[in-house]
């Protein structure tokens, strides 16, 4: 099946279901659904990884199998291939399982033969929706008896910066909630500053972030109890959405990343998306915010040593996954076991990262590792 280029009142669908489970976690398996339906996939999984327990809670999921779900959990998460890689990948991006291990790579292992084969599974698209120096929450689409497309690819793009927002845009709602029910932790949690506003910039709430920004008064002001950003053009911009957004019913809007600062200064940047009027409180409720403001940190997250270490030297998936369990265990059987794949495999793949790393065996490369720590 190849799927066209997506009817406009479609996406706006996906998009509005995905904003009102930011606000109701009870709607994320509906969303999660229309995601899947709309991008052409038969399953599909909200879920944090870790990458070295490795541990996996399943948030949201729809058309799952119960059984191979359950024995995912208790067996076949520390088999499977694609992490810690897949963990490593940008917040945002939109990968394919056959981008990060190849097809014929996969065919190798247990995972593959006693997890993915008995249920037809050929490929996944995933999105990184956040992640820490362990671990990352993820939604992955899953394909069963046929390739992925590149319209499929397309469509999980197309929602990729929404799905991220909704997922940022929800901490606001379930602050107070158990973990479970929210897909990370609070509002103050967020590495971008977060500022809710009302249509004529009246400041609503801020995160500790946005608040410490607004207090060093290098890029945003609270003027008279309204957000103002220091540059005029900036300042401006950002009025023109709140304006928009005031009659649009919190409608989704293009993209649009608003300069706050020079080319030279870090290139900070604000993002403006809308919150419909009931979402924030009564309809009359005069604190009522119509949007929220992201403000990015230009400073990249920091990698774990393994991470560092994988992308200084070129390294692919299996060859991290092997590294990862050289990490912790001893032995190439002990390694082979943990992985799922054969023991030569295992000494081909220590080779190669040898021959990369400039290391001559397992003592040197755990100390290379080690010194992407300091």
């Amino acid at each position: 099946m190849t799927l066209s280029d997506p009817d406009p009142a479609a996406l706006s669908a996906v998009i509005a279901r995905m904003y009102d489970a930011a606000v109701d976690p009870k709607l994320w398996p509906d969303a999660i659904e229309s995601i899947c339906l709309f991008v052409g996939g038969n399953q599909a999984l909200m879920y944090w990884h870790d990458a070295l327990k490795p541990e996996v809670d399943t948030l949201f999921r729809f058309n799952d199998d119960p059984y191979y779900s359950k024995i995912y959990l208790e067996q076949y998460a520390a088999l499977n291939p694609l992490f810690p890689a897949f963990a490593f990948e940008p917040v945002g991006a939109v990968m394919a399982a056959s981008d990060v291990v190849p097809n014929a790579e996969m065919e190798q292992t247990r995972f593959h033969r006693e997890w993915l084969l008995p249920q037809e599974m050929t490929d996944s698209l995933g999105i990184v929706l956040e992640k820490e120096a362990t671990r990352a929450a993820f939604l992955t689409v899953q394909w069963q008896r046929r390739p992925i497309d590149q319209a499929a690819r397309r469509r999980m793009a197309l929602l990729a910066p929404h799905l991220l927002r909704s997922v940022a845009i929800g901490r606001l709602f379930v602050s107070s909630r158990r973990r479970e029910a929210a897909l990370t932790g609070t509002l103050d949690q967020i590495e971008a500053g977060v500022f809710l506003v009302a249509e004529t910039g009246r400041l609503v709430l801020a995160n500790a972030r946005g608040q410490r920004m607004i207090e060093e008064g290098r890029l945003l002001r609270d003027v008279g109890g309204r957000l103002r950003a220091t540059s005029t053009a900036a300042d401006r911009a950002i009025f023109d959405h709140l304006r928009t957004l005031g009659g649009r019913n919190g409608s989704p809007i293009d993209d649009h990343a608003i300069p706050l600062s020079a080319p030279g200064d870090g290139s900070w940047t604000a993002i403006v998306m809308p919150l419909s009027d009931d979402r924030l409180g009564p309809e009359r409720e005069p604190r009522t915010a119509v949007a929220a403001i992201f403000v990015r940190s230009p400073q990249p997250a920091v990698a774990s040593p393994l991470e560092a270490f994988a992308r200084r030297h070129h390294l692919t998936a299996s060859e991290i996954r092997v590294v990862e369990a050289t990490l912790r265990l001893n032995g190439l059987d002990a390694i082979a076991d943990a992985v799922g794949i054969a023991r030569s495999t295992v000494k081909t793949h220590l080779n190669r990262v040898y021959g990369k790393s400039g290391t001559k065996n397992q003592a040197e490369l755990i100390k290379k590792i080690a010194g992407f720590a300091a």
